[in-house]
């Protein structure tokens, strides 16, 4: 969960200055609403494919594979955005190499296709890797957290609303965007058939990290609007660098500047993992094409992780035209706006599958209100992230048919 979006966000939210605490706060509790869904179904039905078995076990095959298309969509394209900023961070460290925007492009899918081939050598593998890098990335976020919040200065926040938009139309913009920070809450679902005690460990999984994840982005992203000017900070290609570079000079710089790098990597890492999972998920149910279903000799699926990859090498070459922020924030708002739509799904499918149960009487008023802020999050990623992510759903349709075209009929 905490990678590319907390280390990027700060120049995102600059514009809106310290009235993106309200998107913040809104963020928080949808997510943390949308966590106790998951965390309920994942111990409830510990089943592979987390937000495409729930809408498939509640609403059927056609929701199933909508959903199942729709959050893979979200992950490509937030591996997109990953990369993107892994290529910002080293911009930073290595600027004298890093002129271009084609270098910047190259040194994004580097990245990309080395985090695809530690997937390929299995989850085991793609595992122990997130382990040490979820390790090394909280170190430079606690520092400057604490270091730096007692050096913030209090005139960078002013005036609370530099945007000029009003104030129901800047939290419904700035949720969608701090929302991306927090993504990942459902991953723990996902590859529950490999879990160890899954009925135990995804709620557990769920819940605290979305708690720490959102303390910390919180608090991180907060005290970088207070250490860097916000002309400065809204063309930042390495925020944290340039809020380290304040406290203690270049070096500091450096050292934050290459944990963003680590934490980039780890955040794309885990994210290729789930890429091959929801596909994989599908096709076992003989939703998706029966190809993603392989795996190889240590259980890795294939085909899932390449062609994901291969559409988020796609989506970071058409799009490097634009500074790194502008893509940056393109891309979360399309992967926030193709995560939401299985979000809202997701409380949907635990109201109605828990519609008869006599116990557990908080399921439903936490289910509507996590439907309601999936769809007001939903409006929030703009006219533009929800056409072309309408196109990209669309375009699973012609696939679906072909799929239960080629289904053989129920024996008689």
């Amino acid at each position: 969960m905490i990678g590319s979006g907390v280390f990027l966000l700060p120049a995102s939210l600059a514009p809106f200055g310290a009235a993106s605490l309200l998107g913040w706060g809104l963020s928080v509790i949808g997510a943390l609403l949308l966590a106790l869904v998951f965390a309920d179904l994942g111990r409830r039905y510990p089943v592979c494919g987390g937000p495409y078995a729930y809408a498939r076990l509640a609403f059927g095959d056609f929701v199933g594979f909508m959903m199942a298309w729709s959050y893979w969509i979200s992950v490509w394209c937030g591996v997109a955005a990953i990369a993107i900023a892994f290529a910002g961070s080293m911009t930073a460290l290595l600027p004298a190499i890093l002129t271009t925007p084609a270098r910047s492009a190259a040194c994004a899918l580097i990245v990309l296709w080395l985090c695809t081939a530690s997937n390929l050598a299995g989850v085991r593998t793609a595992g122990i890797a997130q382990l040490v890098t979820t390790v090394l990335k909280l170190l430079p976020l606690l520092a400057i957290i604490v270091i730096g919040a007692g050096s913030m200065e209090m005139h960078n926040f002013q005036p609370f609303n530099p945007s000029g938009l009003g104030t129901l139309d800047v939290a419904t913009t700035t949720a969608a965007l701090t929302l991306f920070a927090l993504l990942g809450f459902e991953c723990a679902t996902i590859p529950a058939e490999h879990v160890a005690d899954a009925e135990r460990t995804i709620p557990r999984a769920t819940l605290i990290g979305v708690a720490v994840a959102a303390v910390v982005s919180v608090a991180a992203c907060t005290v970088v609007q207070g250490l860097v000017p916000v002309d400065m900070l809204k063309d930042s290609s390495a925020p944290f660098a340039d809020a380290a570079r304040r406290l203690w000079g270049n070096g500091g710089a450096t050292l934050v500047a290459a944990g963003m790098a680590v934490s980039c990597l780890g955040a794309l890492n885990g994210w290729i993992l789930v890429q091959g999972q929801i596909p994989f998920a599908a096709a076992r149910d003989g939703l998706f094409p029966a190809q993603f279903a392989k795996v190889d000799e240590r259980g890795t699926p294939q085909t899932g992780l390449v062609i994901g990859s291969i559409l988020a090498t796609v989506l970071v070459g058409a799009n490097f035209n634009g500074s790194l922020v502008s893509v940056f924030t393109a891309s979360i708002l399309l992967a926030t706006a193709a995560s939401l739509l299985p979000y809202l799904f997701s409380a949907a499918a635990l109201w109605r599958l828990e519609k008869h149960a006599s116990h557990g009487a908080w399921r439903k008023p936490v289910a509507l209100l996590a439907l309601i802020f999936s769809g007001w999050a939903l409006v929030g990623t703009g006219g533009e992230a929800l056409i072309w992510g309408a196109g990209l759903l669309l375009a699973g349709l012609p696939v679906y048919a072909l799929m239960r075209y080629r289904k053989p009929a129920p024996a008689q």
